[in-house]
């Protein structure tokens, strides 16, 4: 196992049969090297800094209905909101009061934010905060969409493939969402000259070692600028509520590998690894990654903005709980930086 890492680590390329093997054979000491290795990468080309993005989560409502999600359009208990152009420019005030260089607004799949609207909003934050970047998740949107958003200022592209697998996606998603079409999306994004990011969640339902060697292979082909991985976490009102979690020290482990493919890539410590340990950001951190988003949405939304169950609400979203991050990441030896934070080309 360590020769195919040394391997990874100086080719930053496996193919698909060795993907799967680093996966299915892993053990401590492998996970020892594998995190070692990935944080003397991250520190190469982005030293000891962690990267802050203001997370704004715009809306919980939803057209589509995935297995996994507790936003699916069928879940019934869900308190459905909707931030207004107003709420979500004073969230990007506060962000800027304490010194954020990125907003992030991200949504389920609301047929509101149409591009008028959406374009709208974007302009008028860029007007407002000129050199901060503002980052979108809004899901799949159509070639033309993604061009007039990129026009009023959007500089970066969030969307998760989920999975590399298309049977396994069909497993996770309702007929009507395909593979083929996310993969389209990610390719129009890039095309379009965002900094793209894609990632899997790890652990999901019927999820096997050779799907997540997909995943990894996609990656590394693609080539994001950033990527998000993080642990399947049930919801209790979705079909998979009874399934069981993903594991932490498997999405560390997929961390390092994503940072060792790719030493310039963004990678995100996610809030669903501090969900399911106390010690999560940190141990994602140390496995490699070099981004955390805390919450500015307003607080009710904060609870209402439920992916998966016990999801963590607590983040830097002000003056005082931003000094607890700094202070938390000092003590595993990085630095909290306020900088935009864009993607380092190779």
């Amino acid at each position: 196992m360590i020769k195919l890492i040394e391997k990874l680590y100086n080719t930053r390329s496996l193919t698909l049969d060795e993907y799967e093997l680093l996966i299915t054979n892993r053990t401590e000491e492998a996970a020892a090297r594998l995190s070692e290795l990935a944080r003397q990468r991250a520190k190469e080309v982005y030293g000891n800094r962690i990267f802050v993005r203001g997370l704004i989560e715009i809306s919980n409502i939803c057209k589509n209905d995935c297995l996994y999600c507790g936003i699916r359009r069928s879940n019934k208990s869900c308190q459905r909101y909707r931030l207004t152009k107003e709420e979500i420019l004073a969230c990007c005030e506060d962000g800027d009061r304490i010194g954020y260089s990125t907003f992030v607004l991200q949504g389920g799949e609301d047929g509101y934010f149409t591009d008028g609207v959406l374009c709208d909003i974007v302009r008028e934050i860029k007007n407002r905060y000129p050199q901060k970047a503002v980052t979108l998740s809004m899901g799949e949107r159509s070639y033309q969409s993604y061009k007039a958003l990129r026009e009023a200022g959007a500089d970066r592209y969030l969307l998760r493939h989920e999975t590399a697998d298309s049977e396994h996606y069909s497993i996770l998603h309702p007929k009507e969402l395909s593979l083929d079409n996310r993969m389209r999306c990610l390719r129009d994004l890039k095309e379009l000259g965002y900094q793209v990011g894609c990632g899997f969640m790890v652990g999901s339902p019927c999820q096997t070692d050779r799907h997540i060697a997909k995943d990894l292979k996609f990656i590394e082909e693609f080539c994001p600028d950033m990527c998000g991985i993080g642990p399947f976490i049930s919801h209790k009102d979705t079909p998979f509520k009874d399934e069981k979690n993903g594991s932490l020290e498997l999405t560390c482990y997929l961390l390092s590998i994503v940072r060792l493919i790719h030493p310039h890539i963004l990678l995100p410590s996610t809030t669903a690894l501090g969900t399911i340990h106390p010690e999560g950001r940190q141990l994602g951190i140390l496995a490699g990654a070099n981004v955390v988003m805390p919450n500015l949405s307003p607080e009710d939304a904060k609870s209402k903005y439920t992916l998966y169950d016990n999801k963590l609400h607590s983040g830097a979203e002000s003056a005082k709980e931003l000094n607890k991050l700094k202070e938390l990441m000092s003590t595993i030896g990085y630095e909290v930086t306020l900088d935009r934070g864009d993607s380092i080309k190779e």
